[in-house]
C-alpha cells in the first residue's frame, strides 16, 4: 500500500477518549459535567475539545432530524452503475442537486456509486428514479433496495 495516502493519526490519550465517549453519547452535555466525570477543570475540557476539533477528530455538533417525523417514510439505498468510471465526478455533482439523496459514496465492487435516498412514499421514490436519475448523463443503470427498518445506527467506537 502506498504510504502517501495514509493520513497520520492524531495523538489521542485516555482523557481525550473519555471526553469523546461522553460527548458522542450526548453532544449537548455541558463541559462542566464532562469535567466532573473526567476529574479535570472545565477549562481543560474546553481546551481538549477545541484541540479535537482542530485535529478533525470531531466536527462540531448537530441536531438530527427524524425523517419520518417530516413525512419521509421510505428509506432506500441505490447502487449506481456508470457508463464509464470517468463520469464519477459529473454524476456525483448531479446527484447532489437532488435533495432527497442524503448520502453518496464512491465505492469499489459491483457499484461505482452507492446512495441513500429518503422519500415520502414509494411513489415519490419512483418519481425520482424515473424523472431525475434516468436523466443524468453517465448513469448506465441502477439497483434499488428499500429499507424495511433500521435496527441501529452508531458512531465508531472510541477505544
Amino acid at each position: 500500500m502506498n504510504q502517501d495516502y495514509i493520513e497520520p493519526l492524531p495523538q489521542i490519550d485516555e482523557l481525550d477518549e473519555k471526553i469523546l465517549r461522553l460527548i458522542t453519547k450526548n453532544a449537548r452535555i455541558p463541559f462542566l459535567e464532562v469535567a466532573r466525570e473526567c476529574g479535570v477543570s472545565g477549562a481543560a475540557i474546553h481546551q481538549r475539545v477545541q484541540r479535537l476539533l482542530n485535529l478533525g477528530v470531531v466536527s462540531g455538533s448537530e441536531f438530527i432530524v427524524s425523517p419520518s417525523k417530516l413525512g419521509y417514510n421510505t428509506c432506500a439505498y441505490m447502487g449506481i452503475f456508470l457508463e464509464k468510471a470517468r463520469y464519477h465526478r459529473q454524476v456525483s455533482e448531479e446527484l447532489k442537486k437532488i435533495p432527497e439523496i442524503v448520502e453518496c459514496h464512491y465505492t469499489t465492487g459491483q457499484y461505482a456509486i452507492f446512495i441513500k435516498i429518503q422519500t415520502k412514499t414509494n411513489k415519490h421514490l419512483k418519481k425520482i428514479i424515473d424523472e431525475d436519475l434516468q436523466e443524468i448523463e453517465g448513469i448506465a443503470r441502477t439497483e434499488t433496495f428499500i429499507s424495511l427498518e433500521m435496527d441501529f445506527k452508531r458512531q465508531v467506537p472510541v477505544k
